[in-house]
């Protein structure tokens, strides 16, 4: 791989990378292994395995993941008997079923005959949560995940995380890289044209949801943050050393409470304490494969996992409060109408920037620093990662 970090110690400063990182099956391979295999991932929220014997399954890789609901506590696993290599649970992403009322062991019939405990043991693996936030993490030795919920937590715990349920959800499957799908996300110089449902409620300004080059902060920011600091919210933008993760809470426009059309509530119980001023906002990134937003009458999280090099499964969830009735307290296609059709309009711009990349004509070139900043500082993460791992 000498090359591949040759190439990434060569790379223009923010220049995008070669298209090989974008469909290449050997480097693929290598984000695998050096970043999907290494890194805390976001799977799902606790509240989904609410019962003994709860259990997800899904794909990571070359690999497939289970998390069970053990009863005293909730556990992950490699999804796959050690002695037939057949998988242990229905191989559904995002299912959760129930395996009986014991949970705690699990047995697996083949050909009739019944695994013995001992044969059945499934490979652990590490699990952590953060106000309901389940992350796995497949190395043998995980990197530290405190630095991160203990930052992060005090943010998402005002918009009652300890009380939710899924309202509605949705999986798509972008023929296109996950770089490319996180690329997508990390700006909005494209909103204007081609998010027409967003652009009501969401600022498009980049200073918004993070900090400027430059270092200053947008007055409505600063005031917003100033309102929501002085109730005890904590808002102001942080990012981790190492460029993993951040959070920030924004304004929305017009001092709109919500992603509607109307820019109005789309959930009449509220989520955060209702003496609290217009939350806004909330905007957390984990990378490599969560994006979040936190609003104060609903949460929606977002979750990618790689199918291929030239394939992302992308899950997303919008969060009530748990007493929450449909058709009572909220309306699901009000609920859904602005993401739902982000997303797809999202997913087409994947598709056209994986066919561009795969053109013979395609070509590294600059970012904008005044509008892409988003993308600079994911492309740098990601750089900056894979030369500490490979070296």
């Amino acid at each position: 791989m000498q090359h591949v970090l040759t190439e990434l110690a060569d790379k223009p400063k923010n220049f995008s990378l070669a298209g090989k990182f974008y469909n290449d099956p050997a480097l693929y391979q290598m984000d695998l292994e050096n970043i999907w295999y290494k890194d805390w991932i976001f799977v799902g929220h606790d509240f989904e395995l609410a019962n003994t014997g709860d259990y997800m399954t899904l794909p990571l890789g070359e690999h497939n993941v289970v998390i069970i609901n053990q009863g005293d506590s909730l556990q992950a696993f490699y999804n796959r008997c050690p002695v037939s290599g057949y998988p242990l649970c229905n191989e559904e992403s995002g299912n959760q079923q129930t395996l009986g009322d014991s949970g705690a062991t699990i047995q697996y019939q083949l050909d009739g005959q019944s695994l013995g405990e001992e044969e059945a043991q499934l490979q652990a693996i590490a699990l952590n949560s953060v106000q309901s936030y389940m992350f796995i993490c497949l190395a043998e030795e995980p990197e530290d995940f405190a630095t991160f919920s203990s930052v992060v937590e005090p943010y998402m715990a005002p918009h009652s995380m300890d009380n939710l349920k899924i309202a509605t959800q949705s999986s798509i499957i972008e023929e296109g890289n996950w770089k490319l799908v996180f690329e997508n996300n990390r700006e909005c110089y494209h909103c204007l044209s081609n998010h027409p449902e967003l652009i009501i409620t969401y600022p498009e300004d980049p200073a918004v949801t993070g900090v400027s080059p430059s270092g200053e902060v947008p007055e409505m920011v600063s005031d917003h943050w100033e309102r929501c600091e002085a109730a005890g919210l904590p808002s102001r933008f942080k990012i981790s050393d190492k460029g993993d993760f951040r959070v920030a809470r924004m304004p929305l426009l017009k001092d709109f409470t919500s992603y509607t059309m109307s820019g109005a509530d789309a959930v009449a119980k509220p989520l955060c304490d209702e003496s609290l001023p217009n939350v806004g906002a909330l905007v957390l990134f984990h990378y490599p494969n969560t994006w979040n937003h936190f609003l104060g009458d609903h949460v929606i999280s977002f979750r990618t996992l790689p199918l291929g090099p030239q394939k992302t499964l992308v899950t997303t969830h919008w969060m009530v409060r748990a007493d929450a009735e449909e058709g009572v307290d909220y309306n699901p296609a009000e609920l859904l109408e602005v993401w739902e059709a982000t997303n797809a309009q999202d997913k087409h711009l994947v598709e056209e920037n994986q066919r561009g990349i795969n053109s013979p004509l395609y070509a590294p070139g600059p970012y904008s620093v005044n509008q892409e900043d988003g993308v600079i500082q994911f492309v740098e993460w990601y750089t900056n990662t894979l030369q500490e791992r490979l070296s």
